[in-house]
Formats: C-alpha cells, sequence, structure tokens
C-alpha cells in the first residue's frame, strides 16, 4: 500500500464528526451547540477577522456542529493544499455537508482514488476540448445578450445565471435546453440551498426536502442521457466524458461515477461562473473606465468572435478577472480533515481535525495587497505583481492536488461573455450602489445585482 493508498485508508476510518482535543489552540466554541453558525451565515467575513484579530493566524471555533480550526495566510494555504505528506482529506470535510447533495464528484475524492478520476476528468478540460467547446459558446452567448432588456433595470444575477444555464447545457450535455431548463435551475438551487440546511430529515417544505428532491431529478435527467452520449461522436463534455478513458486506453468511467460527475461538474462551471462574471460587471458598472479599457482591447482584435489562441491577448481582461476573484472568491473558505496527527508552525493539529483555510482573507491581507478594499486590476500587471510576493496568497481556484480542474474553462468562459457583452453595451449601477454580499456557501450579490445595460 503506498501513501496515497494508506491516507485515503485512514481518511475512510474516520469518524463523522472532527476531533475535539483543541484544548491547546487558542479561540471559543461560541454558543452552546450552535457556536458560531449564525456569525458564520450572517458576516462570514467579520467572524473570521475578529478571530485573527483576536486569537492570531489560527484558532479554533464551532460551526454546523462541528469544532475545528481556522489556518490563515499563505503559508497556511500552502501548508493544506499542497499537502506533501498526505495528511489532509477533502473527502471527509466536505462529506458532513455535501455527501447526499454531490455524491462521489471530484471535491469528494481523496488520494489515488481522487488521482485516478482527475485524470480521466482532465481530457475534457485540455486544450482541444475547450477550443471545441469555443465553437458553440460564441454564438450562443451572442444570442442570448441579444434577449437581454436594455434602458431599464434587472437583475444581472438571474439573467447571467440563465444564460450560463442555457450555454452549459449545449457545451457540457449537447444539448438545447426546452421546458426542463427551469426544472434543472430549481434543482441545482435547492442542493444549493441544502447544503447549508441544518434540519437534514425530508420532511415536505423544508430546505432538505428540496434539495433531496432537486438530487433525484438530476439523477434521473443526467442517467437517462448516458447510452446516447456513450454512442455518440459529439464534441460536447459528457460526450468526452463517457468516452474518456485512462493512460493504457482501458478503463472507462461506470455510469454512476459519470452521472455523479456531472451533476458536481455542471454545478461547478453553472454556479462558481455566474459568481465570477456578477462580482465582475458589479466592479466594472462602478468603474466605467475600466469597461472602456475592455472594450479597446477587444475591438483591437478586428474580429467578433473570440478564438482559443485571442485568449492570451487579453492582458487588462485577465488582469479585471483575477481582480475580481481576489475581491470575491467564488469559495470563500476550504475545509479539509486531518487523517493523523501532524504540525504546523509548531502547532499540534491532532488526528481528526477539520481545519479550515480561508481565500477571502489571504486576497485582503495588507502585507500582501496595497489599499486591498480597491478594485484594483493593475496589481496584477508585470510592472506590479502584487500576486507573485507568496504562491498561494492568491487562491480563488485553491491549489495542490485538487485545485480546481475546470480554472481554463472559467476564464475562458468570462472572457467569452465579456467580449460580447462590452463590445456592444455599457452597463451601470445606481450611484453609491454597492453590492450587498452574501458569501457562503458561494459569494453571490443578494439583491440580485440590479443593473441597466444600453446598446453602444
Amino acid at each position: 500500500m503506498n501513501n496515497m493508498q494508506a491516507a485515503q485508508h485512514k481518511a475512510a476510518q474516520l469518524p463523522r464528526f472532527p476531533q475535539r482535543h483543541l484544548e491547546h489552540i487558542p479561540g471559543d466554541y461560541g454558543w452552546p451547540l450552535f457556536g458560531h453558525t449564525f456569525e458564520f451565515l450572517r458576516d462570514f467575513q467579520g467572524l473570521v477577522n475578529r478571530g485573527a484579530a483576536q486569537y492570531g493566524p489560527v484558532f479554533k471555533g464551532n460551526i454546523f456542529f462541528q469544532r475545528g480550526l481556522t489556518m490563515l495566510g499563505p503559508e497556511a494555504n500552502e501548508f493544506v493544499l499542497r499537502d506533501q505528506a498526505h495528511v489532509f482529506s477533502s473527502r471527509a470535510a466536505w462529506n458532513p455537508m455535501l455527501d447526499k447533495l454531490f455524491t462521489n464528484g471530484l471535491m469528494m475524492r481523496d488520494f489515488a482514488d481522487h488521482k485516478l478520476h482527475r485524470r480521466l476528468l482532465q481530457q475534457a478540460f485540455k486544450k482541444p476540448a475547450l477550443s471545441s467547446y469555443m465553437t458553440s459558446m460564441n454564438p450562443h452567448i451572442a444570442r442570448g445578450l441579444s434577449r437581454w432588456p436594455t434602458g431599464k433595470e434587472f437583475s444581472f444575477f438571474d439573467a447571467i445565471k440563465s444564460l450560463l444555464l442555457d450555454v452549459g447545457a449545449e457545451t457540457f450535455l449537447g444539448l438545447e435546453m426546452g421546458p426542463e431548463a427551469k426544472q434543472v435551475n430549481e434543482a441545482f438551487v435547492a442542493e444549493v440551498d441544502a447544503s447549508l440546511a441544518v434540519l437534514r430529515v425530508e420532511i415536505p417544505g423544508t430546505t432538505w426536502y428540496r434539495g433531496m428532491k432537486g438530487r433525484r431529478f438530476l439523477e434521473k435527467f443526467m442517467t437517462d442521457l448516458i447510452p446516447q452520449k456513450r454512442a455518440s461522436n459529439g464534441t460536447d463534455f459528457f460526450s468526452e466524458l463517457c468516452r474518456a478513458v485512462d493512460e493504457e486506453g482501458e478503463l472507462t468511467l461506470s455510469d454512476q461515477d459519470i452521472m455523479n460527475h456531472m451533476i458536481f461538474l455542471l454545478f461547478a462551471a453553472h454556479d462558481t461562473t455566474t459568481s465570477t462574471l456578477s462580482s465582475i460587471i458589479h466592479a466594472l458598472a462602478r468603474n466605467p473606465e475600466w469597461q472602456d479599457r475592455l472594450r479597446e482591447e477587444f475591438r483591437a482584435l478586428g474580429k467578433d468572435h473570440l478564438d482559443y489562441d485571442d485568449l492570451d491577448k487579453l492582458e487588462s481582461t485577465t488582469w479585471v478577472f483575477k481582480e475580481a476573484l481576489r475581491m470575491y472568491p467564488p469559495l470563500p473558505t476550504i475545509p479539509r480533515r486531518a487523517v493523523e496527527d501532524t504540525e504546523f508552525n509548531g502547532i499540534r493539529i491532532p488526528k481528526n481535525t477539520l481545519v479550515s483555510i480561508v481565500p477571502l482573507h489571504t486576497h485582503y491581507m495588507e502585507e500582501f495587497w496595497s489599499n486591498p478594499t480597491r478594485f484594483d486590476p493593475e496589481r496584477f500587471s508585470p510592472a506590479r505583481a502584487e500576486d507573485k510576493k507568496h504562491f498561494y496568497q492568491w487562491v480563488p481556484f485553491g491549489g495542490g492536488h485538487h485545485k480546481c480542474i475546470g480554472l481554463n474553462f472559467a476564464e475562458l468562459q468570462s472572457k467569452i461573455f465579456l467580449f460580447h457583452f462590452l463590445r456592444d453595451y455599457q452597463v451601470s449601477v445606481r450611484p453609491g450602489y454597492e453590492a450587498p454580499y452574501q458569501l457562503v456557501p458561494l459569494a453571490m450579490p443578494k439583491d440580485g445585482l440590479p443593473v441597466t445595460i444600453r446598446k453602444l
């Protein structure tokens, strides 16, 4: 048994709830039973900042009936995410919240099992596949934008979520969504909402009941498509996944694995890009000079669509993309659980301890970022390179073994949208407007981000 297999075995043996013997760690457990759960939901960033100010960069707490550690800063990010000793389990950390909702998605796998599935899935994110996705994404996004209302306020979040679901259905599933689009969207929303459900009993009308109902709908929806996808020569993600084989050209994914991966990956691509583009448009509407700058960059290409080779030419767009992810990383905190005793900077971390790093906190640390509350894309320019002080200071996609497999797809899709949107439209918000953000489980504007667009 190699190191990764041994770690995987240890993770499987962990009891469901984490280690509670953390007396040697500073911090507190908050209210009886509920701990800091309500603060976590209401003001996550404030909760972390207060803990850091009172206890330092490593402190204990209690959220959703789980006691564990928060570890802050680039060094902590690197220690947990690189996990050179294979002591941190992603599956054991996420399972209590996501096991029944996103069963056996890539994030819910560990060590050797994760490595195998990631290698199979990676084929659908390589350059030839990404380039082929762009063929359909360009016209689909352009058509979708032409139906958006001009001259009157509307919810950008709702509009982009609907558009990206349609684009994702074609790109990922090879389908033109019909009446079922609303059901698919509602099922994903219900699953995400259910991830924060305190009462996890299927009582009609509850958040958990709706989440599990959505899960069952998506299971049937995906499973029914698999036979035709296995037999097709399609270039969509679903078809690529059904044909994926290992390096020996033999091992393929089971129908169950494909169904689980498709549910998780479509959710991850759809919801996280919705979050990212909402943050970008919020920033651009409040900083219209950057709209002009990106528009000039797009028009300088002299074409009406983006090709794969154009992506690296969009320097200013890349800076805007990175800055929005710095300020509002879709996943503000990333949990792991220790499968054996370990130590960080002289602090003993017992086996079975829940450990959470916080990209959101790192992204606002003044020792790494100048004036971090200011939208300033040029901090990512070669001349300033603020993100280069530590390899793990900008981590919206995580890092190490579990670094987001779809990061290039997310950037590609965001750039295609911005290309078609900003060449034709100017976007604005009400004077003085600043979006109220919900940070967990995913960063998103609470009010839907009301914007007004006008045709140029």
